[in-house]
């Protein structure tokens, strides 16, 4: 996961956590009063559809094929930036798309 998706993670679960702050007393004792840990959030929004969509927050990870590894790969090993960051990319097997906010990002690990 790079560092844009780490931030637009982060900032889902902070106003998911900021939302407990503002619960009326009997929203407090009908619904859980402590916000899970961020893993715990992260982990919710990938499985339970209901939940994810309440708070805005999409997780997708899925495998990639061969031909898409090697032309990810292909792509990563021959690009300018390589220049700069000479090391041999890895090969990838998974995509990871996060939406939030109207944003959307992947990257491929």
């Amino acid at each position: 996961m790079n560092k844009e998706q780490q931030e637009l993670l982060d900032e889902a679960y902070e106003n998911y956590c900021k939302s407990f702050e503002n619960q009326t007393l009997i929203e407090q004792y009908s619904f859980d009063t402590d916000p899970m840990i961020q893993l715990m959030f992260l982990n919710k929004c990938k499985t339970d559809t209901e939940f994810s969509e309440r708070w805005g927050l999409k997780i997708e990870e899925r495998e990639l094929s061969d031909e898409e590894s090697i032309f990810h790969y292909e792509k990563e090993l021959y690009s300018p930036l390589r220049i700069i960051d000479p090391k041999i990319p890895v090969m990838p097997n998974k995509l990871i798309t996060i939406t939030y906010n109207d944003t959307k990002l992947e990257s491929y690990e």
